[in-house]
């Protein structure tokens, strides 16, 4: 009776199989076996998620070394940015969405510009300034609530997803009694021990990831996920 290496593609006489059958069997086989290891195509490719991006730009915020700094700067517009080495609560939001191509320096002025009425009047300002505008928490809420991004405010960790933005108010409860300091973060798919969702935010020591969600009265929850972030993907 002949006998065959096992790689050899050629049948013995009493297989009843062709050679060639035997060895499209056997691609057969491996094709098979490979799809069992390896991620389908389609999923390989697939781009991620706006929301999946956002979380990641906010985590990628916090290996960037970033001095708390208030100080009012004149910027370039649109696409300005004061130094890297510094920021305040509000940049974090504001450089997260701009890696994902997303200025929010120029669509809030754009905005503000459009409905100045629609925005908070704490500063005494008479016009849009693109410089500060985009770096205030409270304008940022207002914009985020003109774009139909405003959720219920839960005390359910599962309602607060990755990419989220969660403002705070730290000196006084929800609804600015006892005093108004507000702050802002995104929410990113990590999870702290406790189970809750952990949020990047800059409260003084550089963009930190920490278990803070409800850290402070919630003032507002916002999931602003414009698909136009996903060009270029």
């Amino acid at each position: 009776m002949l006998t065959t290496s096992p790689d050899s593609g050629i049948a013995g006489p009493d297989s009843g199989v062709a050679g060639p059958e035997i060895a499209g069997l056997r691609r057969a086989a491996v094709a098979a076996c490979l799809a069992l290891l390896l991620p389908a195509a389609g999923w390989a490719a697939a781009p991620a998620s706006v929301a999946e991006r956002l979380s990641a730009a906010a985590l990628a915020r916090t290996e960037a070394w970033v001095v708390y700094d208030p100080a009012y700067v004149r910027l370039a517009y649109p696409g300005g940015d004061v130094p890297a080495d510094r920021g305040v609560c509000a940049d974090v939001v504001v450089r997260a969405y701009r890696a994902l191509g997303i200025d929010l320096q120029q669509r809030v002025h754009e905005d503000m510009t459009a409905a100045f009425d629609a925005y908070p009047r704490l500063w005494g300002l008479t016009r849009p300034d693109s410089n500060i505008d985009h770096r205030r928490v409270p304008n940022l809420e207002a914009f985020l609530r003109r774009q139909g991004a405003a959720l219920r405010v839960t005390d359910d960790p599962a309602d607060y997803r990755p990419g989220d933005v969660v403002a705070w108010n730290l000196r006084g409860d929800a609804n600015g009694r006892g005093g108004f300091l507000p702050h802002i973060g995104i929410v990113t798919d990590r999870r702290a021990p406790s189970g809750r969702p952990q949020v990047v935010h800059n409260i003084g020591a550089g963009p930190k990831l920490e278990d803070v969600l409800f850290a402070w009265p919630i003032t507002g929850h916002y999931r602003w996920l414009p698909e136009s972030a996903l060009a270029g993907n």
